[in-house]
């Protein structure tokens, strides 16, 4: 899952699954994690079973991600058309794909802590993957790229924390500081969980009270709350998934203050853990290009709708 963060075990320590090959077997999520381990699935620095951005604004093609050549690379990931007239005109969307294809490469650079508000963790993780080996930040970037370019044709200005063209990273807490500096009217990370398979669905990751060092999330929970219940709603719509049946009570809702991510932003944001990549049935989804361009929809309606009240 996500960077700088590591929730309990059962949750999916956030894409502590660390899936991705074995030479980095050992380092997984970064900032997600099932609260308790596997955000339940946001792995922002926590370490997990299976889990395995400079920022800036992108309109040229994408690249395609790296691993699981197979499942990538549609047309509607490809162009990102820049930002013009629209419902969005004026506004800013900071999306965060998670985890990065390279971190693999760089477990030294990526274990460096950093500091998260209330507590040290990992600069970022390696991410989790599918049985077959269709890696987590593979995924982000497809569905983000996609979303982009939905947003766009919006009028939203797009920016990312990273495109595929960093050698790893960023670090969580600079994830969280590129949708300051933009001043982002909505931050959105994507994810996806490793938890254990029959572990199913969808949930999205508020940020909780935290005031500590140099976190103060009490300005951001509201409209993070507001941010996350019209993603649940329109992604609900647009994939046709459940909510998650391990985390959130069956709403598809968490809220978690261990998320570096989500603790140093200043804007209102959430992290969505779009499936389990460990669970055959998710992992069928996750990996089908068609339904990654519905969750792109569904991500870009829900944060749509928030913009427009």
């Amino acid at each position: 899952m996500s960077n700088g963060s590591t929730p309990p075990t059962t949750r999916r320590s956030v894409r502590t699954l660390l899936l991705v090959p074995a030479a980095v077997a050992a380092l997984c999520c970064a900032g997600c994690g099932t609260g308790a381990g596997g955000s339940g699935t946001a792995s922002e620095g926590r370490p997990g079973p299976d889990r395995p951005a400079a920022a800036g604004e992108h309109t040229a093609t994408a690249r395609p991600g790296d691993g699981g050549t197979d499942h990538e690379g549609d047309a509607g990931a490809e162009r990102a058309p820049a930002a013009g007239g629209g419902p969005l005109k004026g506004k800013v969307v900071v999306i965060d794909p998670g985890h990065n294809p390279a971190n693999r490469d760089h477990a030294k650079e990526i274990a460096r802590q950093v500091d998260v508000g209330n507590a040290r963790k990992e600069c970022d993780t390696t991410g989790t993957s599918t049985n077959d080996g269709y890696a987590e930040a593979s995924f982000t970037l497809d569905v983000a790229r996609r979303a982009r370019t939905l947003l766009q044709k919006e009028g939203a200005k797009v920016v990312f924390t990273q495109d595929g063209d960093r050698p790893y990273g960023p670090c969580v807490d600079e994830r969280a500081e590129i949708g300051n500096t933009a001043h982002a009217d909505a931050a959105l990370s994507i994810h996806a969980d490793g938890a254990a398979a029959g572990n199913r669905g969808f949930h999205v990751i508020r940020p909780g009270v935290v005031h500590s060092g140099g976190a103060d999330t009490r300005k951001i929970t509201g409209p993070s709350r507001d941010l996350a219940d019209h993603l649940v709603g329109r992604f609900v719509a647009a994939t046709g998934s459940a909510p998650a049946n391990y985390i959130g009570t069956g709403k598809g809702l968490d809220t978690r203050t261990d998320l570096g991510g989500l603790n140093l932003s200043r804007v209102p944001k959430v992290f969505l853990e779009c499936g389990n990549m460990r669970d055959a049935k998710d992992a069928a989804h996750l990996t089908d290009p068609a339904w990654r361009q519905k969750a792109a929809a569904g991500i870009a309606e829900g944060i749509t709708g928030f913009l427009r009240g």
